[in-house]
C-alpha cells in the first residue's frame, strides 16, 4: 500500500492548488450578502457572475450591489462593459482567470457569488468555447423568423441550450443557432476537471418565501427601474437591444412604451422571474458538488464549511 507523505508529488499539487469559493443559486436568495459576509472573515474579494452587472448603467434590473452594500469588500467585474457592445461568456472567462490570479497573489481568497451557471462554470473548468463569429447573412435569414419559431429551432438542434436559454430572449436565441448552424453540429461545452480547488455553496429557499423575495425586489425597484430604462434609451441604447438584458429591462421596456399596464408588468415579471429562478436551479443541481444551503437557518452551518474549507 503506498502512502502520500508531506512530500510527495501528490501533496505537492493540492498544496499548490488555489482555493476559490463559490456561491451560487437563484435570484432573490441572498447570495451577495452572504459572500460579503464569508468575505469579511476570511480576508475575501468578490467576483460577480452575473451576465448584466457586467454592463455599466444597468443597476437597478440587475440588483447590482451599491458602494454601501459592499462595505468596503473589493468588487470585481461589476461595471466592465458597454451595455452598446456585446459581452461573451469567453469574455468573462478571461478576465475573470485573471482576476482570480491577481486575488491569491495579494494572499486573499476570490469568492464567486452569482447566479449566472455559464459563467461560473467557465471560470472554474478549463471549458473551450467554440470560435464562431457573427454571420450577417444568417442572423438577417434568422430574423425573418419569429421569437417561438427560432426557440422551436434551437430545441430541435440544441435541446440542452433550449433547457437553459430564456425562450424569450431573441438576441441570445439566435447567437445559440448561429454557433449550431456555423459548426454543423451541435457544439458541446466540456468541462474538464478544475485546476482550483472549490467550496461550492448552494443557496436555496422554500417555494414561498422565494416568491415573497421576487415579489418584494420587483416592487422596491419600481419606478427607479423605469427611469433607468429611460435614461438608457435616451442615451441610445435600443428598445431592441434592452430587451436583451433580461425580463425586467424588456417588461420595463414595455411599460415604458405604454405597451402594458403597470399591473401587468408586475404580474408577468412575478410569473417569469420565478421561471427564470427555477431554470437556474435546474443548471447548479447538475453539479453534485454544490453544498445546498438555506441562507438563514444554516448560516452557521455555511460559515463552519468555510472555515474548515480554508483551513
Amino acid at each position: 500500500m503506498s502512502i502520500d507523505y508531506p512530500f510527495s508529488p501528490f501533496y505537492v499539487s493540492m498544496q499548490l492548488m488555489q482555493k476559490i469559493i463559490v456561491v451560487c443559486g437563484p435570484t432573490a436568495t441572498g447570495k451577495t450578502s452572504l459572500a460579503i459576509q464569508i468575505a469579511q472573515q476570511h480576508r475575501g474579494e468578490v467576483i460577480s457572475a452575473d451576465s448584466r452587472q457586467v454592463y455599466t448603467r444597468l443597476d437597478i434590473g440587475s440588483a447590482k450591489v451599491t458602494t454601501q452594500e459592499m462595505q468596503n469588500i473589493p468588487h470585481h467585474l461589476i461595471n466592465v462593459a458597454n451595455p452598446h457592445e456585446i459581452f461573451s461568456v469567453a469574455d468573462f472567462q478571461k478576465l475573470a482567470k485573471q482576476v482570480i490570479s491577481e486575488i491569491h497573489s495579494r494572499g486573499n481568497i476570490p469568492i464567486i457569488c452569482g447566479g449566472t451557471g455559464m459563467y461560473i462554470d467557465a471560470t472554474i473548468f478549463e471549458t473551450d468555447f467554440p470560435s464562431v463569429p457573427p454571420n450577417p447573412e444568417l442572423r438577417l435569414e434568422l430574423e425573418q423568423k419569429t421569437t417561438p419559431e427560432l426557440f422551436e429551432q434551437l430545441q430541435r438542434l440544441d435541446q440542452d441550450r433550449a433547457e437553459n436559454i430564456d425562450s424569450q430572449n431573441r438576441s441570445r436565441i439566435i447567437r445559440a443557432l448561429e454557433i449550431a448552424i456555423t459548426l454543423g453540429q451541435v457544439p458541446k461545452t466540456i468541462h474538464k476537471e478544475s485546476n482550483y480547488q472549490v467550496l461550492w455553496i448552494g443557496l436555496t429557499l422554500p417555494k414561498d418565501q422565494l416568491q415573497e423575495n421576487i415579489i418584494k425586489r420587483i416592487n422596491n425597484r419600481i419606478p427607479a427601474l423605469f427611469d433607468e430604462i429611460k435614461n438608457l434609451h435616451a442615451s441610445g441604447v435600443s428598445f431592441e437591444r434592452l430587451y436583451s438584458f433580461g425580463l425586467e429591462y424588456r417588461y420595463g421596456a414595455e411599460y415604458v412604451q405604454g405597451k402594458i399596464s403597470l399591473d401587468a408588468f408586475k404580474e408577468i415579471l412575478t410569473n417569469k422571474t420565478w421561471q427564470f429562478a427555477k431554470r437556474q436551479m435546474t443548471w447548479f443541481k447538475r453539479n453534485p458538488e454544490i453544498h445546498w444551503c438555506n441562507p438563514v437557518s444554516d448560516k452557521q452551518k455555511i460559515l463552519q464549511l468555510v472555515k474548515e474549507f480554508l483551513v
